[in-house]
């Protein structure tokens, strides 16, 4: 039997967490993880790395492109990659992988744990073993994030329940796989319709600012905002539109952003079934004026992570425009004409 070769690379999160007096910090190396799961052995090889051990709420842009580097420079040594990571910004880390890495045809499974592994009581053990599993299979690639049992496109993943081992969902698109008494159940097998090399990206833009609509914003506020951010993530009600309060302080706000060569960029509070700024007046206005680009059925994370890879490689519009509405790892399924 040709065992496969598995790159764990450990993080830190509540997986590797102990109690201390300030509450849990992150204090079990990745090699203790790896001695929780033996059985791995039956059917892989695991090699242990330990870039960082951070809470992930500490985990953000620079952590992203550490991840990237590792497995860019690690990618023709092993099969497979498990990442261990804390749950609060997971889908975060998912996110931008998927856009960092691109094409894989070998799986990046992140996983974690909403109880420490050394807990007898824990879903540590069990999100760890189907992780490995996920990776050793020949049909995984790209990257996802398994956990509760779910294999979840890397885009697509969001944290909805803050205790509950089913911390994750779905959102827009199907699981691409269940795991359930060891075996893998993939809903979406597309592997073989998989071409071309795999594409590593260097750097982000992180100047991004997520702004998140309450009724009576007052939009002058975007104003002060301008010179420190590159792009603007509007999270606006339902479908998507812009409030107008008798003032216009937010078209205008929009008009400045624009006109200065900043992007902004429409997305929507409600976590499913998207954007659709054309519905309503108080959107298809302001889209047709300002050519927005919107979120559709793109995940809140897959937006502001897709934002900050593409403002990384350019700030000419158009090009934003068609690198956003380029679909990535699943992230989006509507394409406008």
């Amino acid at each position: 039997m040709n065992l496969k070769k598995i790159l764990l690379i450990a993080t830190g999160g509540t997986i590797a967490s102990r109690h201390t007096e300030n509450g849990l910090s992150p204090q079990i190396t990745g090699k203790e993880l790896l001695s929780y799961i033996p059985e791995g052995k039956e059917f892989c090889r695991i090699d242990v790395l330990q870039p960082f051990s951070l809470d992930s709420t500490n985990v953000c842009w620079q952590q992203w492109l550490t991840l990237a580097k590792i497995i860019q420079e690690h990618y023709q040594q092993y099969d497979g990659f498990v990442i261990c990571h804390g749950t609060d910004t997971m889908a975060y880390t998912a996110a931008a992988l998927s856009y960092l890495i691109r094409n894989s045809l070998k799986p990046i499974a992140v996983t974690g744990a909403q109880r420490p592994i050394d807990l007898p009581d824990t879903d540590a053990r069990t999100n760890l073993m189907d992780s490995v599993r996920f990776v050793s299979d020949d049909r995984a690639h790209d990257v996802c994030i398994v956990f509760g049992g779910l294999v979840i496109a890397g885009t697509r993943a969001k944290k909805e329940r803050t205790k509950s081992y089913n911390a994750f969902s779905s959102i827009n698109y199907p699981p691409v796989a269940v795991i359930q008494d060891r075996r893998i159940i993939f809903y979406i097998d597309d592997k073989d319709s998989c071409t071309g090399e795999v594409c590593f990206s260097d750097s982000l833009g992180p100047r991004v600012f997520l702004y998140r609509m309450i009724p009576g914003s007052d939009g002058t506020v975007l104003d002060a905002l301008m010179d420190r951010y590159d792009a603007l993530i509007i999270e606006s009600f339902g479908v998507g539109g812009i409030p107008d309060y008798g003032d216009g302080s937010f078209r205008e706000a929009i008009r400045k952003w624009t006109a200065a060569g900043r992007m902004v960029v429409m997305a929507t509070q409600v976590p499913n079934e998207g954007s659709d700024m054309s519905v309503y007046e108080v959107g298809h206005a302001v889209k047709n004026e300002y050519n927005i680009p919107e979120s559709y059925d793109m995940t809140l994370e897959a937006v502001i992570t897709k934002t900050m890879w593409i403002l990384g490689r350019t700030r000419e519009r158009d090009r934003f425009r068609e690198l956003f509405y380029t679909s990535i790892n699943h992230d989006l399924l509507f394409l406008p004409e």
